[in-house]
């Protein structure tokens, strides 16, 4: 998996894919949780899309997904196999719990329909190897869900960026500081405090963030290191084996370095919470939040690179739709869902390993 499959592989699924033009496309949704929900709500939104079926094991998140898209009357099924083989769907988006990510991903494409997968695209190195052969093996649209690659001002800003606004790219600085855990009692906490099932905070929440440091950076890193596990929140819930705190360093292949936290412990009012990236460039550095630039030079200015611009909050979704009528490449494919993923899993076999962790024996 090497940088020049990766920079090539998106070109060649444009060059094999089939347009499909039709007005109306027929769609599953696998999983109505929370997260599922939420883009269930970004489909019924998008015009010419019909869903016809909603698959979960529970019947309330059926229920609830079945009143969101009321207008389509789906049929529910607890068997997603029973979803795929239905020949009224064309598109498929898979919301379940990472660890069943691969394995419903392939099984779609095998069944011939187009996936959006939510983040991340695997767990494991081995499961995104197959997923990585599965989807350019088929001539099917694939888009994980990592939205942020949708979000016009970070796009224009990180462009900026690598026209020379700040200079030659020299080191990042990120951070996703929450203020408490993920609530105990929610729908996800079966799976998500189990490290075998989310692949741990870093990889299920974090390779958002990741993905984007990658995104600026323009590569993939080479090495990292880094130290982390439950620090405050042991054993709470209890049998819980994820992390609630952690710091990373990577070490990019084209020689740019990366700083990553995450804590689940960030007092509220305490500055430095939240989601921020910070871009340093031999010129100055940006703020990829505000799109900032922060001069180094003494008598320099600040200036805004990217104006704000009104999001559309169902545009990644869009994205994928637009995708599978008009063959236009995805703004997420499934490389950039693989570099994303293996960027988290480096990182935290890392802190698991206690060593460093290099990219090419991972």
């Amino acid at each position: 998996m090497n940088r020049r499959y990766f920079l090539l592989g998106s070109a060649a699924l444009a060059a094999q894919r089939t347009v499909y033009p039709q007005s109306a496309l027929g769609v599953g949704m696998i999983g109505t949780g929370n997260r599922g929900s939420s883009v269930l709500g970004s489909v019924v939104a998008q015009p010419g899309v019909v869903v016809k079926a909603l698959c979960d094991l529970k019947p309330d998140r059926l229920d609830h997904g079945a009143t969101i898209a009321a207008r389509d009357k789906p049929a529910t099924l607890k068997d997603y196999h029973e979803l795929l083989a239905r020949k009224d769907i064309d598109a498929v988006f898979i919301e379940t719990p990472c660890d069943l990510h691969v394995e419903m991903v392939i099984a779609a494409l095998k069944a011939g329909k187009h996936v959006y997968c939510e983040k991340p695209a695997g767990i494991t190195p081995e499961s995104i190897r197959e997923l990585l052969k599965a989807v350019h093996a088929s001539d099917r649209v694939f888009q994980i869900g990592q939205q942020m690659r949708s979000l016009v001002r970070l796009r224009r800003t990180i462009e900026a960026i690598h026209s020379g606004a700040a200079g030659e790219v020299i080191m990042v600085k990120a951070w996703r500081h929450a203020g408490a855990d993920l609530p105990h009692d929610s729908s996800s906490a079966d799976w998500f405090f189990n490290a075998s099932r989310s692949g741990d905070v870093i990889v299920e929440m974090s390779v958002h963030n990741l993905d984007v440091c990658n995104w600026t950076i323009g590569s993939h890193p080479a090495r990292a290191a880094g130290f982390g596990g439950a620090l405050l929140w042991k054993n709470d819930p209890p049998g819980r084996t994820n992390m609630d705190g952690y710091s990373l360093t990577y070490d990019y292949v084209n020689g740019v370095k990366l700083s990553y936290t995450q804590v689940f412990f960030h007092p509220r009012g305490l500055p430095g919470g939240g989601q921020q990236t910070l871009v340093y460039g031999t010129k100055g550095a940006v703020d990829l939040d505000t799109s900032t630039f922060y001069p180094l030079e003494k008598n320099g200015k600040q200036a805004v690179l990217t104006e704000p611009v009104e999001e559309d909050r169902h545009a990644h979704v869009a994205a994928f739709f637009e995708s599978i009528r008009s063959g236009k490449a995805s703004p997420a494919d499934v490389d950039v869902g693989a570099t994303a993923a293996l960027t988290a899993i480096l990182g935290r076999e890392a802190i698991y390993r206690k060593e460093v962790t290099v990219w090419d024996k991972l």
